[in-house]
């Protein structure tokens, strides 16, 4: 029996920006006793179902927008004899989909640390369940991802992962609602075991894949001592200064390396965790911008974010600490109005965001949008190729809607049209040539603009293209940016590199030395 491990994609690029973390930690979570997963990643290439045989057990995951993908694989695969498992964001949100349209004999839901061990076990006696709850594993539980099974010169960047879950709880967003608002954060140690065995396989660009890299922000500290909640505020500040010892251990590794991460808007208001990342080489940092007026904000739970001038500032800080910004903006919120669109790309612009990605409102499965969307419906809910438009996911991309709610003054494909300007113009090639001289040399404002055109490529396969024949271009003109692309990331390997050791295990040897100098002197 063959195990294989399966990341669905409708588009194959032959190299990949991100390592898809989650293939890698399953084949960790993998019982020895099962051997060595097979990994297929269809970002890379497509499947090949005469890889699978009868018997063997297929691991599927999903996310909602390439869910239909796997969908498809879960029944040709079970067609074939194989034993099919899905598990991921999806299938934690909706497992009976996966049992009822994906061929699926058992569905893991929640963490896949310890549940698919489990669900592999089992079914290995016989004893298979259809739903495995796997829940919110502590972080001791987390594993380490076997880097060593990466195809080689497949992806740009790797990623490690430091922490799950996210203390908000913006409408648009299901993190806070599948991995929990209470941040379970990995020890260091772990974490730059990882790094060192990435480092050796010669990546130095490791993306910090958490939801949210700044857990504990210094209003949630204030807001504490303000209630008097002692416990509380130790347990937020131990948080914090986790934080701060993982960066200190991240800047003891070679210079060349360079991390990038997700994080709120908040930790601008901290100048202190700024200057650590800088000093860890973090230079990036996905921010969730969203919107740029006060009442857009409003509208999708997120007022602690600034708006206007003071949001400029805001992002401007960032960049006057080393850490470059890749903005993030929703179009299609009930209070954009036609003059949205440029004031958005001329804020970005002015507030010097190095890279920005402009997504059109979607209600995502999980999230309180998609409730209240769905409910806005009732029992009167319009199908499209006989599938509810509640479920799109499983519409064929080629029918499926690019909007789903509807606006007060503008229409679905205005919206549209908007939003590509904006990506036109933002990553035009005269404003990428401008934006890359934040780099320090010709090389690395060469890597800026390739990897700023195949940004831009890979994202008209995400809904904001119109017709296949578009899509099609922006695929063969991402395959032919991704390779120079990935030499350029790359570098030679250091086999011999070692892990940095924490100061306290420092401080322990050296009174572990000096205690022994002592009994002898005694």
């Amino acid at each position: 029996m063959q195990v294989h491990l399966v990341n669905p994609s409708d588009s194959s690029f032959g190299t990949a920006v991100i390592t898809p973390r989650w293939l890698y930690v399953l084949a960790a979570a993998t019982p020895a006793s099962f051997g060595v997963p097979r990994i297929c990643d269809e970002t890379l290439a497509r499947l090949d179902p005469a890889e699978v045989q009868a018997g063997d057990v297929v691991g599927i995951g999903i996310h909602t927008s390439n869910a239909l993908r796997g969908y498809e694989i879960g029944r040709m695969l079970r067609a074939r004899g194989a034993w099919v498992i899905f598990g991921g964001i999806h299938a934690t949100l909706y497992p009976q989909e996966a049992l009822d349209l994906g061929g699926a004999h058992s569905v893991v839901r929640g963490d896949g640390d310890v549940a698919w061990g489990q669900a592999l076990r089992d079914h290995a006696i016989g004893a298979a369940q259809k739903v495995y709850e796997g829940g919110r594993v502590e972080a001791d539980q987390f594993k380490a991802a076997r880097w060593d099974l990466l195809p080689k010169d497949s992806y740009m960047w790797a990623s490690v992962q430091t922490v799950r879950g996210c203390a908000k709880h913006c409408s648009f967003c299901s993190v806070w609602r599948t991995d929990g608002q209470r941040p379970r954060q990995r020890a260091s140690d772990p974490v730059l075991e990882e790094i060192v065995a990435l480092r050796r396989l010669g990546f130095r660009f490791i993306a910090l894949a958490d939801d949210n890299f700044y857990p504990v922000s210094l209003t949630d500290i204030e807001l504490a001592e303000r209630q008097g909640n002692r416990h509380r505020v130790d347990e937020l500040q131990s948080i914090r200064n986790d934080r701060f010892e993982l960066m200190e251990r991240l800047a003891e590794l070679p210079k060349d390396m360079v991390f990038y991460t997700q994080i709120t808007m908040e930790a601008a208001e901290d100048p202190l965790f700024l200057d650590a990342m800088r000093k860890a080489n973090i230079k990036g940092a996905l921010v969730g911008v969203e919107a740029v007026t006060a009442e857009g904000l409003k509208a999708v739970y997120k007022d602690f974010n600034c708006s206007g001038e003071s949001l400029v500032r805001q992002l401007q800080r960032f960049r006057d600490h080393g850490v470059h910004v890749l903005g993030s903006f929703i179009f299609g919120l009930p209070t954009d109005r036609e003059d949205t669109f440029q004031a958005t790309q001329e804020l970005a612009e002015k507030a010097g965001v190095t890279f920005a990605q402009f997504v059109m409102l979607t209600p995502f499965a999980g999230t309180v949008d998609f409730e209240r969307w769905e409910k806005s419906y009732g029992e009167d809910v319009p199908t499209i190729s006989g599938v509810p438009l509640t479920r799109y996911w499983l519409i064929p991309p080629k029918v499926r809607p690019k909007m789903f709610t509807p606006h007060p003054t503008m229409t679905a494909d205005e919206i549209r049209r908007r939003t590509q300007g904006v990506w036109d113009r933002f990553y035009s090639l005269g404003r990428i040539w401008k934006r890359s001289s934040c780099t320090p040399t010709l090389r690395a404002r060469l890597a800026f603009v390739l990897l700023s055109k195949l940004y831009r490529q890979m994202y008209a396969t995400t809904g904001i293209a119109t017709d296949s024949a578009r899509r099609k271009r922006a695929n063969g003109w991402a395959r032919w940016l991704a390779v120079p692309c990935r030499r350029l990331f790359h570098t030679s390997p250091m086999p011999d590199l070692q892990v940095p050791r924490s100061k306290m295990a420092v401080a322990s040897a050296v009174g572990g030395r000096s205690a022994s100098a002592f009994n002898v002197l005694g």
